[in-house]
Parts: structure tokens; C-alpha cells; sequence
């Protein structure tokens, strides 16, 4: 049976809601939520399924935080939003540019937020989004201006990409970022330690160094969180706790697809199930479907081999581009999928990525899609 579930949808000129029937087939629309603003992230807490947090970057309040507890109908902003410490030195001075991602804490900590910014900074919050601090052991790591230079990183910026709590442990937590590729910390954020080994930097002096990787994507396999899935600049990688080395499981892909792109969806209730969303990886990196012809694919066996799945999508001349924020997946049994394109349509899979349909166009640029139960 399927249950209904709701997507939270951030674009370049605001959010949008969408929310499902029972069997997910019929969606209702809420939006657009601040029009015209930039919204990273839209994030529904789990723990008490009601308090929504939103990282947007507007033009009269400069990058802030906004949090709802009525389902997006009224919003109040951060008292205070990420920022980091002032410095009399200009050559140590940062500024948030943008919140980039937004992660709920660990389930043992109901009032705990984190968040990752540009350039990278890592910031949590105690109350539930209402205040946020600098999180010290990450952002005044003596290492920090090595591992987060601030001229490397995306056309947006640097960033801190992505924060990952281990359910089992608050204390042991990943991040992802564009600059150093992923780092680890085992005692709540903080010392980190890079986690790279085995991870390809094409880019740099040396392909294999220990941190300098463009991290796109981390997840955890919800049943086995000693899992580890990377969509990374350089392919796609799984790690196996306690193991410290990953194996690049995309050179499995098509040659002709190759293992370029932002996302990697692990499934919820079977650990060597994962889906990627292939981009064209050549040197101009034009960041599209490869040839125009956009498909999923996914893994059954933990990266050995993977499986085509394009039924639904338009045979050729789409050039989607799916951005590392956008594409998720709900808890349903069967799994629905959900991928928001920079063409403003959203596509969703009710079946595990067996078939796929469109459920929104004409969307501003979509930077992020979230899936909750509704």
C-alpha cells in the first residue's frame, strides 16, 4: 500500500508544496512560498513531523533561515542565522554567502538542527532553528583553509553540501563538501578527520590525495548504516564501515553513460539498492542527460552492476540537469522517486523507478526537492 507524501520543493524564485493522495497519483499545490526568492532547502522535520525549517537567500534580509510550524502558511525568521565570527583580518574573514543544506538532528535530540553554508561553515542550532552558532571544531580546524579553500568549489560557491548523522550514534556524523571531499567526526562534531581514500581528484596534482575531492552526494543505507553511497565529481563510490577505503562501483556504468552527476538515493529497506541520475561527464561538462536521453539507474547488488530505467522520460532532446539537492526518495513500499530538473518540472516514480511521469512543469529552476510522509 502507499501512503500519501508531500515534496518540498526549493527553486531559484521560491518553494512550492505538493502533496499526494493516498496512492499518489493526484497532487495539490501550496505556493508559491516567497516569490521570487532563492530557497536552497526545504526541510520537514521527522521527529515531530510538523516544524518546517527553509534556507533561503532573499533580497532585503540577505541569507537567513525561516521556520514554519502550520505546513508553510506563515513563516518567522531566524533571530539569529548562520553567520561566522568576525575577524580583523581580511585574509581570515567569511561572510554566509548562502545555507545551502539543512540537516534535523539526531532523533535522541528533538531541538537540534544543522546546517551547511557557502563557503563552507558548519552551524547548528539548539532550539529549533531559532538562533544558530558556529560549530568551532570544523570552522577553526587549523586545517580549514586547506581543506575549504575559498577559490575552489561550484559556480555557486563553496560549500558545505551535505551533513549525515549516524541513527545509530549523535556522536559520529559525516559531511560532504565541494572543496575537500568528505570528512568524518566521531565525537559530535568536534574534530573531523578526511574520509577520501580511494577517491579520484582528476583534477588535481595528485588524483588520489587526501583530501581536496569534490564530494557531490553521501548517503547512508538507511538498514545498514555502515554503508556509505558517494556520487562524487569522479564517479560513484560506496565505503563499508569500518573500512576506510572506497571502492568506485560506477566503473560498472555504461561506458557510454559513465558515472557522472550530483545525487545517489539509497533505498530505504534494502541495503545494495541505490539509484543514480547520470550526467554528461565529458570536458566541457555540459551537465546534462548524456546525449539528451535522460534515465535513472539503479543498482541491486551494491554497485556491481546497474540497470537502465528511462520508461516514461522523453526518448531524446531532453537535456535534464538534476541538481545534488534534488532527487529523493519516500519510505513507501514501493519506493517513489522524485527528481526536480532545472526546466521547473518535477518527475516521480511510484514504482522504484520502473516507470516515470511528469507531476509539475513550469517551475522556476528547482534546487532542491524533500520527501515526507504527509
Amino acid at each position: 500500500m502507499s501512503d500519501a507524501i508531500q515534496l518540498f520543493i526549493g527553486t531559484r524564485k521560491g518553494a512550492w508544496i505538493y502533496r499526494s493522495d493516498a496512492g499518489r497519483r493526484t497532487w495539490s499545490v501550496q505556493g508559491p512560498i516567497f516569490l521570487g526568492q532563492i530557497v536552497n532547502h526545504l526541510v520537514l522535520d521527522p521527529r515531530d513531523g510538523r516544524t518546517l525549517l527553509m534556507a533561503a537567500k532573499t533580497g532585503h534580509l540577505g541569507p537567513t533561515i525561516f521556520k514554519s510550524v502550520d505546513g508553510g502558511t506563515t513563516w518567522t525568521e531566524a533571530r539569529r542565522p548562520p553567520a561566522f565570527p568576525k575577524s580583523a583580518d581580511p585574509a581570515t574573514a567569511r561572510a554566509v554567502d548562502h545555507t545551502f543544506w539543512l540537516q534535523p538532528g539526531h532523533a535522541s535530540e528533538p531541538d537540534i538542527w544543522w546546517a551547511g553554508v557557502s563557503p563552507p561553515g558548519l552551524f547548528v542550532s539548539h532550539d529549533a532553528g531559532e538562533t544558530w552558532d558556529s560549530v568551532e571544531g570544523f570552522n577553526e580546524h587549523p586545517m580549514y583553509w586547506k581543506w575549504a579553500p575559498p577559490e575552489a568549489g561550484t559556480p555557486d560557491g563553496a560549500l558545505l553540501n551535505q551533513i549525515v548523522i549516524d541513527p545509530r550514534n549523535a556522536a559520529r556524523m559525516y559531511v560532504a563538501t565541494s572543496s575537500g571531499g568528505v570528512f568524518e567526526s566521531t565525537d559530535r562534531a568536534k574534530t573531523w578527520a578526511p574520509l577520501n581514500q580511494g577517491v579520484e581528484a582528476n583534477f588535481m596534482p595528485d588524483p588520489y590525495p587526501e583530501y581536496g575531492q569534490d564530494a557531490h552526494y553521501i548517503a547512508l543505507a538507511p538498514t545498514k548504516p555502515d554503508r556509505i553511497w558517494q556520487q562524487n565529481h569522479c564517479g560513484v563510490y560506496r565505503l563499508d564501515r569500518p573500512g576506510v577505503a572506497w571502492e568506485r562501483i560506477g566503473k560498472a556504468m555504461p561506458a557510454e553513460i559513465g558515472d557522472i552527476g550530483f545525487t545517489i538515493i539509497p533505498h530505504p529497506h534494502d541495503a545494495d539498492t541505490a539509484w543514480v541520475f547520470p550526467m554528461d561527464g565529458t570536458d566541457v561538462w555540459p551537465r546534462t542527460s548524456p546525449g539528451g536521453r535522460p534515465a535513472v539507474y539503479r543498482t541491486a547488488d551494491a554497485g556491481t552492476s546497474w540497470t537502465r530505467q528511462d520508461r516514461g522520460f522523453p526518448a531524446d532532446q531532453a537535456w535534464f540537469t538534476v541538481k545534488r539537492q534534488a532527487f529523493c526518495a519516500d519510505a513507501n513500499t514501493p519506493v517513489g522517486l522524485y527528481l526536480g530538473a532545472t526546466n521547473g518540472e518535477v518527475w516521480m516514480s511510484g514504482d522504484e523507478g520502473e516507470t516515470w511521469r511528469s507531476i509539475a512543469a513550469h517551475l522556476p529552476e528547482i534546487y532542491s526537492v524533500t520527501a515526507a510522509p504527509l
